[in-house]
């Protein structure tokens, strides 16, 4: 059975079919009050893609989220209008955007939604999660220290499918149907909506041969004299007690893997600023030496990030303390 809301204009009966047998008597009574005071009956998939749709700001990023054909998501969407007997999204050829009565629609809609999800959830066997869960994660630390995570995630829940890419490379995440992403580093702004779930400590680094070579800096701004090795034009900072200092190095070897700029400081092409998890062994070895020991990297973190809204799905929250639990 087709799960659906009776819409009062928020204001009215909310009449939600969870999949829980009730008496044909209350059933009917709540038809003929949604019908009689002239109310609409929504289905609840429908208004469920409708928020996904909003989220994803068009069709096909919203049917790779939820698994269904485009052609599927717009009967949705043409349903929903219809039975509302209004617009709510305006419809172009990079996507969709929101109406005016599709803004406030979707404030509403998606508390709805988030509220059926609790009660969905509370009613399953055991708390079992279920469907899928698409999660973008870095090349440089998802196998090694996130897939151990994400492989307990799919033991403890069964019948949850866990699909994670791991990439480098930054992941629209909206765009490329990601409910999740979990970020290593300093996060820059943006409208997505991120949760630190532990701290990732840093050390400057290079060879001795480097050293040797060129001197090690003392202060940050003597490193700019020296060669980075860098993933970008990122910039570097450190610590001066409570102060943070900003630094933007220069380099000539430049790549979007931890794992390879670490290669790099070995082999004595320059400074490396690194997460402390890609470098131990070598510092321990003696392959790598810290340098500006007196200002320290200031410590980056560990996020989950996923698409704005105020209500995440319990997956993403399951997703959150999980990985406190384990790097919190």
């Amino acid at each position: 059975m087709a799960s659906t809301i009776c819409w009062g204009a928020i204001l009215g009966i909310l009449v939600v079919d969870l999949g829980v047998p009730r008496a044909k008597k209350v059933d009917s009574k709540s038809e003929y009050h949604c019908r009689g005071k002239r109310n609409t009956l929504l289905d609840l998939e429908d208004l469920q893609t409708f928020v996904e749709v909003a989220d994803a700001g068009g069709v096909s990023t919203a049917a790779r989220r939820l698994g269904v054909s485009k052609s599927i998501v717009s009967r949705r969407l043409f349903r929903l209008e219809s039975e509302l007997g209004i617009q709510l999204l305006a419809r172009t050829t990079r996507g969709a955007s929101l109406t005016e009565a599709g803004v406030t629609f979707r404030e509403h809609a998606a508390k709805v939604c988030a509220e059926l999800d609790i009660a969905r959830e509370t009613i399953l066997p055991a708390g079992d999660l279920r469907g899928r869960l698409r999660i973008a994660a870095p090349l440089s630390f998802g196998p090694t220290h996130l897939a151990p995570v994400l492989a307990e995630l799919a033991k403890r829940h069964p019948i949850l499918q866990v699909h994670t890419s791991y990439n480098d490379r930054f992941v629209d995440i909206v765009g490329e149907g990601f409910d999740a992403a979990v970020r290593v580093g300093y996060l820059a702004d943006s409208n997505l909506i991120a949760r630190r779930v532990g701290p990732i400590p840093g050390t400057a680094v290079a060879s001795p041969d480097y050293i040797k070579a060129n001197g090690a800096p003392e202060t940050p701004d003597e490193l700019l004299t020296h060669e980075a090795l860098m993933q970008g034009t990122e910039t570097w900072h450190f610590m001066d007690g409570d102060k943070t200092i900003d630094v933007k190095p220069r380099g000539r070897f430049k790549a979007d893997n931890g794992t390879a700029l670490a290669a790099a400081a070995v082999a004595g092409l320059g400074i490396a600023q690194l997460p402390d998890f890609l470098i131990d062994e070598y510092v321990a070895s003696g392959a790598l030496v810290p340098v500006m020991t007196r200002f320290p990297v200031t410590e980056a973190g560990i996020f989950v990030v996923r698409p704005p809204g105020a209500y995440p799905s319990r997956k993403i929250r399951v997703l959150t303390e999980l990985l406190i639990e384990h790097f919190g």
